[in-house]
Protein backbone atom coordinates (compact mmCIF):
# COMPACT_ATOMS: atom_id res chain seq x y z
CA UNK A 1 0.00 0.00 0.00
CA UNK A 2 1.02 3.64 -0.83
CA UNK A 3 1.43 5.66 2.10
CA UNK A 4 -0.06 9.07 0.56
CA UNK A 5 -2.76 7.57 -1.24
CA UNK A 6 -3.95 5.25 2.03
CA UNK A 7 -3.43 8.31 4.14
CA UNK A 8 -5.54 10.54 1.48
CA UNK A 9 -8.18 7.78 1.48
CA UNK A 10 -8.94 8.45 5.06
CA UNK A 11 -9.38 12.11 4.92
CA UNK A 12 -13.18 12.38 5.38
CA UNK A 13 -13.71 9.93 8.14
CA UNK A 14 -10.36 11.77 9.99
CA UNK A 15 -12.21 15.34 9.07
CA UNK A 16 -15.76 13.99 10.44
CA UNK A 17 -14.03 12.81 13.61
CA UNK A 18 -12.00 16.22 13.89
CA UNK A 19 -15.48 18.08 13.57
CA UNK A 20 -16.63 15.75 16.68
CA UNK A 21 -13.83 16.89 18.52
CA UNK A 22 -13.35 20.12 17.58
CA UNK A 23 -17.21 21.45 16.64
CA UNK A 24 -15.83 23.42 13.98
CA UNK A 25 -15.69 22.12 10.70
CA UNK A 26 -12.29 25.14 9.73
CA UNK A 27 -10.86 23.89 13.09
CA UNK A 28 -11.60 20.41 12.38
CA UNK A 29 -10.13 20.85 8.61
CA UNK A 30 -6.94 22.64 10.32
CA UNK A 31 -6.59 19.70 12.23
CA UNK A 32 -6.20 16.95 9.55
CA UNK A 33 -4.29 19.40 7.34
CA UNK A 34 -1.55 18.42 9.81
CA UNK A 35 -2.42 14.90 10.76
CA UNK A 36 -1.73 14.29 7.22
CA UNK A 37 1.59 16.67 6.89
CA UNK A 38 2.80 14.67 10.22
CA UNK A 39 1.77 11.14 9.03
CA UNK A 40 3.34 12.15 5.41
CA UNK A 41 6.72 13.03 7.28
CA UNK A 42 6.66 10.50 10.24
CA UNK A 43 8.78 7.68 9.72
CA UNK A 44 6.94 5.01 11.47
CA UNK A 45 3.79 4.83 9.55
CA UNK A 46 1.30 1.22 9.98
CA UNK A 47 1.71 -0.18 6.37
CA UNK A 48 -1.56 -2.55 6.65
CA UNK A 49 -4.70 -0.41 6.74
CA UNK A 50 -6.07 -2.28 9.89
CA UNK A 51 -3.31 -0.16 11.58
CA UNK A 52 -3.27 2.62 9.87
CA UNK A 53 -6.39 4.17 10.39
CA UNK A 54 -6.79 4.30 14.16
CA UNK A 55 -3.12 5.32 13.98
CA UNK A 56 -4.05 8.22 11.90
CA UNK A 57 -7.01 8.93 14.36
CA UNK A 58 -5.12 9.02 17.28
CA UNK A 59 -2.82 11.78 15.31
CA UNK A 60 -5.58 13.76 15.10
CA UNK A 61 -7.04 13.40 18.36
CA UNK A 62 -3.47 14.14 19.88
CA UNK A 63 -3.52 17.28 17.44
CA UNK A 64 -6.73 18.32 18.72
CA UNK A 65 -5.62 17.92 22.52
CA UNK A 66 -2.59 19.57 22.23
CA UNK A 67 -4.36 22.58 21.08
CA UNK A 68 -7.28 22.64 23.63
CA UNK A 69 -4.42 22.26 25.72
CA UNK A 70 -2.39 25.61 24.63
CA UNK A 71 -5.55 27.66 24.01
CA UNK A 72 -5.96 27.12 28.04
CA UNK A 73 -2.37 28.23 28.24
CA UNK A 74 -2.70 31.38 26.40
CA UNK A 75 -6.12 32.06 27.92
CA UNK A 76 -4.67 31.76 31.52
CA UNK A 77 -1.24 33.92 30.20
CA UNK A 78 -3.56 36.41 28.75
CA UNK A 79 -5.50 36.36 32.37
CA UNK A 80 -2.30 37.01 33.42
CA UNK A 81 -1.31 39.90 31.65
CA UNK A 82 -4.62 41.51 32.56
CA UNK A 83 -4.20 41.09 36.25
CA UNK A 84 -1.15 42.72 35.66
CA UNK A 85 -2.52 45.64 33.49
CA UNK A 86 -5.58 45.97 36.13
CA UNK A 87 -2.76 46.56 38.95
CA UNK A 88 -1.16 49.59 37.46
CA UNK A 89 1.45 48.06 34.93
CA UNK A 90 2.11 49.77 31.93
CA UNK A 91 -0.09 48.96 28.63
CA UNK A 92 1.63 46.73 25.68
CA UNK A 93 2.82 49.13 23.95
CA UNK A 94 4.78 50.91 26.80
CA UNK A 95 8.32 50.91 26.15
CA UNK A 96 8.74 50.30 30.17
CA UNK A 97 6.86 47.42 30.14
CA UNK A 98 9.13 45.94 27.23
CA UNK A 99 11.98 46.59 29.38
CA UNK A 100 10.50 44.70 32.04
CA UNK A 101 10.06 41.99 29.87
CA UNK A 102 13.31 42.07 28.12
CA UNK A 103 15.06 41.87 31.38
CA UNK A 104 12.96 39.30 32.60
CA UNK A 105 13.42 37.35 30.11
CA UNK A 106 16.88 37.55 30.02
CA UNK A 107 17.36 36.42 33.62
CA UNK A 108 15.61 32.98 33.19
CA UNK A 109 17.75 30.24 32.86
CA UNK A 110 18.77 29.45 29.65
CA UNK A 111 16.30 26.10 29.60
CA UNK A 112 13.75 28.42 30.71
CA UNK A 113 14.11 30.85 27.69
CA UNK A 114 14.34 27.96 25.32
CA UNK A 115 11.04 26.83 26.33
CA UNK A 116 9.22 30.15 26.05
CA UNK A 117 11.18 31.38 22.55
CA UNK A 118 9.78 27.76 21.36
CA UNK A 119 6.62 27.80 22.29
CA UNK A 120 5.28 31.55 23.32
CA UNK A 121 7.47 33.37 21.11
CA UNK A 122 8.03 31.39 17.45
CA UNK A 123 4.59 29.96 18.21
CA UNK A 124 5.60 25.93 18.21
CA UNK A 125 2.98 23.42 19.59
CA UNK A 126 3.27 21.31 22.86
CA UNK A 127 4.25 18.55 20.25
CA UNK A 128 6.72 20.05 18.16
CA UNK A 129 8.81 21.86 20.80
CA UNK A 130 9.35 18.27 22.31
CA UNK A 131 9.95 16.50 19.48
CA UNK A 132 12.56 20.07 18.27
CA UNK A 133 14.15 20.04 22.29
CA UNK A 134 14.27 15.88 22.11
CA UNK A 135 11.68 15.50 25.46
CA UNK A 136 8.30 14.13 26.58
CA UNK A 137 5.28 16.65 25.94
CA UNK A 138 4.63 16.61 29.43
CA UNK A 139 7.77 17.47 30.35
CA UNK A 140 7.28 20.55 27.72
CA UNK A 141 3.87 21.47 29.54
CA UNK A 142 5.97 21.00 32.97
CA UNK A 143 9.02 23.20 32.00
CA UNK A 144 6.41 26.33 30.09
CA UNK A 145 4.48 26.46 33.40
CA UNK A 146 7.47 26.67 35.74
CA UNK A 147 8.95 29.53 33.12
CA UNK A 148 6.31 31.58 32.62
CA UNK A 149 5.60 31.44 36.91
CA UNK A 150 9.14 32.16 37.19
CA UNK A 151 8.85 35.54 34.44
CA UNK A 152 5.97 36.76 36.27
CA UNK A 153 7.85 36.63 39.20
CA UNK A 154 10.97 38.31 38.04
CA UNK A 155 8.58 40.90 36.10
CA UNK A 156 6.76 41.75 39.23
CA UNK A 157 10.18 42.01 41.03
CA UNK A 158 11.77 44.45 38.82
CA UNK A 159 13.07 47.72 39.75
CA UNK A 160 12.10 49.29 36.83
CA UNK A 161 9.15 51.41 37.20
CA UNK A 162 6.69 54.61 35.42
CA UNK A 163 7.71 57.60 35.81
CA UNK A 164 4.32 58.27 36.73
CA UNK A 165 0.84 56.40 36.81
CA UNK A 166 -1.55 56.36 34.10
CA UNK A 167 -5.16 56.94 34.37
Amino acid sequence: MRKPRAIAALRPDLVAYAVSLTGDVTRAEDVVHDAIVRALQARNVPRRSAELRPWAFRVVRNLVIDRYRKNLVRAEYSREQGRLFDEGQATAGDPIEALIVRQAFERLPRRDREILCLIDILGFSYAEAAGTIGIPVGTVMSRVSRARRAMMTLMEGSNVRPLRQRK
